[in-house]
């Protein structure tokens, strides 16, 4: 464990989220934790507006949780959505999703939020980050591309900034990488740290 977080050295971290990307980025903050998934239905109320629908989905995460942490343990749940001209563009379902999606994206600024819940039996917080996103004009072909050989239906607004297409398409970037990637890991190192 990192140096700087041994005041957690007695206590255990649970990573509710399947994301292959979430558990990478929290392993290098030099941190032990296991994953736990409860099942949640993600629906999204219509009156919740696009900028708060990542702490919505990250809350409603934590709170399938409360009677199962122990006293010693700390759950960290968290969500990303992108937003695009006030709409949220979620995981595409299919091919031609998400090849919408990606041509939404086309030449325009979008934003990526992420929230994280970080919770113990006494106390619950939600932290959330945003980055602006900027995509060059992309042709066509090339979306297509990304869509087959990388398949992006388990990524918010179907693309992954570390992957090809994020290589090839992304001229700026305002925030967080990592937050981007979904976890925006100064904040949660931060809230750590106090915790």
């Amino acid at each position: 464990m990192t140096p700087f977080l041994t005041k957690l050295k007695d206590k255990k971290l649970i990573l509710a989220s399947n994301s292959p990307r979430r558990q990478e980025l929290l392993k290098g903050l030099e941190l032990e934790f296991t994953v736990k998934v409860n099942s949640v239905d993600e629906s999204i109320p219509s009156d919740i507006p696009a900028d708060y629908v990542a702490a919505y989905l990250s809350k409603l995460k934590a709170e399938s949780f409360p009677d199962e942490l122990q006293e010693n343990e700390i759950l960290i749940t968290s969500d990303t959505v992108v937003v695009q001209n006030g709409h949220v563009l979620g995981k595409p379902n299919n091919e031609d999703e998400a090849f919408d999606m990606i041509k939404s994206l086309s030449g325009a600024t979008h934003k990526v939020m992420t929230a994280v819940t970080i919770m113990d039996r006494l106390k619950r917080i939600t932290l959330e980050d945003e980055t602006k996103v900027t995509f060059r004009f992309l042709e066509e072909e090339e979306i297509w591309h990304y869509i087959r050989e990388y398949k992006p239906f388990d990524k918010a607004g179907a693309y992954g900034i570390q992957e090809w297409i994020g290589f090839i398409g992304v001229s700026s970037i305002e925030g967080s990488y990592y937050n981007v990637m979904g976890f925006p890991l100064h904040l949660v190192y931060e809230q750590l740290k106090k915790w």
